[in-house]
């Protein structure tokens, strides 16, 4: 029989918002398996626990390498936990390599749900969340990370990042040209710890404001989705579609092309195409 793969969520910020479960799990596992041993230390004793089974790091470096090992004690039966600094495992940190194994596997997979920086942030925000997206990170590198926010420059559903505090201004700069100035942002800081801040503004406003200090801490970017555009008149696009045509396109693939770029049905823009040519 197979054993049993538990992610356990952690608190966020202050210890007391841990879910009463946590203390349970942490102290009957087998095998405890810890972003940072030392955290973790540090949440147990906040907790009054001690773990009883093996305690081990499962981190971004070691993942790779120690998922078969963590996999073997599942397969033997055991029963293994897994926390990370905070919040869910697997949610932008270490878990999903061993979930997707075990799954794999047919190990049992569930979870001790916890505090999430994702909805903590979204819910005190003051943005539209009846619809999001969790986009993690952004890359690092700025000509990347700006493609990567021209890409969801028409996503009309609210978007949640996850950001380093000694990059969150350079990211609002692109923010703001990619997505705009008058788009509203929320910069939510050490949610729920002594320090906590939540920004709101347009992106050009916290912009200005990250500018102007020096940001710490733990940091969540919630972004306002974009408007819905007006539907634009076929006519209005001839143009645009002679423009390809001349560049050495078929009509029928020059407006489709433009069609699924406004978001106007092929077959009127077709037409006004054609009778443009009458």
């Amino acid at each position: 029989m197979t054993g049993l793969l538990l992610l356990a969520g952690t608190p966020i910020g202050d210890p007391q918002d841990a879910p009463p479960r946590l203390a349970s799990v942490l102290t009957t596992a087998d095998v405890v398996a810890a972003e940072d041993t030392r955290r973790l230390a540090r949440l147990t004793a906040a907790l009054g626990v001690t773990p009883a089974g093996r305690v081990v790091s499962y981190h971004e470096h070691n993942e790779v390498r120690r998922t078969p090992e963590l996999l073997a004690d599942l397969m033997a039966g055991a029963t293994v936990v897994v926390v990370t600094d905070a919040g869910m495992p697997s949610v932008s940190d270490p878990g999903f390599r061993l979930v997707q194994a075990a799954v794999e596997a047919g190990v049992r997979v569930s979870a001790v749900p916890g505090p999430s920086a994702v909805l903590t942030a979204l819910a005190v925000s003051g943005l539209p969340v009846d619809r999001f997206c969790f986009e993690g990170f952004l890359p690092r590198k700025a000509g990347e990370r700006s493609r990567a926010l021209a890409g969801l420059a028409d996503e009309r559903r609210t978007m949640v990042f996850f950001e380093a505090p000694h990059r969150l201004a350079s990211t609002l700069e692109a923010l703001a040209q990619e997505l705009g100035p008058e788009r509203p942002v929320a910069v939510c800081r050490e949610l729920t710890k002594t320090y906590e801040e939540v920004v709101r503004g347009t992106a050009a406003e916290v912009v200005a404001w990250a500018r102007d200090g020096e940001v710490r801490g733990e940091v969540t970017l919630v972004v306002q989705g974009a408007p819905e555009r007006p539907a634009a008149d076929p006519e209005s696009l001839v143009g645009e579609v002679q423009h390809l045509c001349d560049g050495g396109l078929r009509l029928k693939d020059a407006v489709a092309e433009v069609a699924e770029r406004h978001r106007v049905p092929k077959r009127d823009l077709y037409a006004a195409a054609l009778a443009a040519r009458a």
